[in-house]
C-alpha cells in the first residue's frame, strides 16, 4: 500500500466472474458474467470490461494533467478507447494484453505520439502493469 495515500477505494466481489461486485460507498453495483465468447450469457459486465473503463479514464486523465507540462492542450472532443483481451498463457494460466487506441483530433500526429508516450509513463494504471501486461499504443 502506498503511504501518504491521496484517496483509497474499495470494492468487493461475490461469485466471482458470475456474480456481483460492488464499491464499499455504493455508488457502483454491477452483476458479473462470463462473456459469451467464453461460455457464458454474456448478460452481464465482465472484470475486463470494468478494467478497460478504468484504464481508459485514468489515461485520458493523465492526459490532460501534462497538457500543462510542455504539452499541448487536448482537443474537446478527445477519447481514449482501452481494449483488454485474455488469453491462455503458455506456461499456464491466463493473461492480458491492452490495446490504449487514443484519438486526438487535429492534434499535430508527432506531438500527440509524445503526449501518449508521456501519459504511458506516469499514468498509474500503466505503471502498475508495467513489464507485466503489455501494453500497445494507438493513435487512432
Amino acid at each position: 500500500m502506498l503511504t501518504d495515500c491521496l484517496y483509497q477505494a474499495s470494492a468487493s466481489a461475490h461469485g466471482g466472474r458470475e456474480g456481483q461486485v460492488a464499491t464499499s460507498d455504493g455508488t457502483l453495483h454491477a452483476w458479473l458474467d462470463l462473456p459469451a465468447e467464453l461460455g457464458g450469457r454474456g448478460h452481464g459486465n465482465n472484470p475486463e470490461q470494468l478494467f478497460a473503463a478504468g484504464y481508459a479514464a485514468c489515461f485520458l486523465s493523465t492526459m490532460k494533467t501534462l497538457k500543462n507540462q510542455n504539452h499541448p492542450p487536448l482537443p474537446g472532443d478527445a477519447r481514449v478507447t482501452a481494449t483488454v483481451g485474455l488469453a491462455p498463457r503458455p506456461e499456464g494460466g491466463f493473461g492480458l494484453g491492452i490495446t490504449l487506441a487514443v484519438s486526438l483530433p487535429g492534434m499535430d500526429p508527432k506531438r500527440a505520439r509524445a503526449l501518449m508516450e508521456a501519459a504511458h509513463g506516469a499514468c498509474p494504471y500503466s505503471r502498475a502493469i508495467m513489464g507485466n501486461v503489455p501494453v500497445h499504443l494507438s493513435l487512432a
